[in-house]
């Protein structure tokens, strides 16, 4: 069994410059599972927290609480408290432990959450910002895609030799991401290309598909495009990118860039 920490304990582990903030949203917010909205509310909070996604916390009042069975699931954090945990059980579905908390008596430091109890996002079957569904976690109002058309010449060479080269290319500006150039499939070397299974989902461009480089070792899902991205990143719709991390190089104009360290970083 673990042995909780005091809150001394924890007050040692803070970092002076971790921050919990929240604001109120203005969106109105669902959650479905099975069937059942288990949690409606136009009154929640965004919680922002130092090197976290935005989660969003719900009044009590507006979750099906009669749903929930509290656990005996205690975890700590030296900015907001000691969490509590419910399981949710909704008609025949199996049942989802742990996947909603609360923290009953937050520390000074944090926001007064104590009403108020969040889910897991891939606890719950799915999500609706008014009657937009939404995947992967809370999207941060702060946060930015701008997709332009450009008519810098980009080239990516891979495993010696360039597989695109375009001077149509689509670049995406992202908050806290290395710039994307996305590319039209007439400007790739598709021949060398072969679909992946693998599927990802971004809150703010939707889900991708991955093709992988033929013959490179480091080749696995190495490029991806979106077939139907969101209304708001539709200029990138059915181009190509590849990974900035993990070719070769990247020219634009002629000048190769250096490149990023992001999770998807070559190991």
């Amino acid at each position: 069994m673990t042995t909780l920490a005091t809150k001394e304990e924890l007050i040692t582990r803070r970092n002076p410059d971790h921050h919990v903030t929240i604001e109120p949203s203005a969106r109105w917010l669902r959650v479905m599972h099975n069937g059942v909205y288990i949690a409606d509310s136009k009154r929640t909070v965004l919680l922002h927290e130092t090197g976290h996604v935005p989660v969003y916390y719900f009044p009590k009042e507006d979750v099906r609480m009669d749903l929930m069975e509290p656990t005996d699931n205690v975890t700590q954090c030296p900015y907001k408290g000691d969490a509590e945990y419910w399981t949710l059980k909704v008609g025949d579905a199996a049942a989802e432990e742990n996947a909603l908390w609360s923290y009953p008596e937050p520390f000074d430091i944090c926001p007064d959450i104590s009403n108020y109890v969040a889910f897991y996002w891939n606890k719950v079957e799915h999500w609706f910002e008014e009657d937009e569904e939404i995947f992967v976690h809370a999207r941060d109002p702060y946060k930015r895609v701008d997709a332009m058309a450009s008519t810098r010449n980009i080239k990516v060479v891979v495993g010696g030799q360039t597989v695109a080269e375009s001077d149509r290319p689509t670049l995406l500006f992202e908050t806290g991401m290395p710039v994307r150039y996305y590319l039209p499939v007439t400007d790739v070397r598709m021949d060398l290309l072969e679909a992946s299974e693998k599927v990802t989902r971004c809150p703010y461009k939707g889900a991708s598909s991955y093709y992988s480089v033929k013959g490179f070792e480091d080749g696995e899902d190495l490029a991806w495009y979106y077939r139907y991205p969101t209304n708001e990143a539709s200029k990138i719709a059915n181009l190509v990118c590849f990974f900035n991390e993990r070719v070769d190089a990247i020219y634009v104009d002629g000048e190769v860039q250096d490149k990023p360290v992001t999770r998807w970083s070559k190991k």
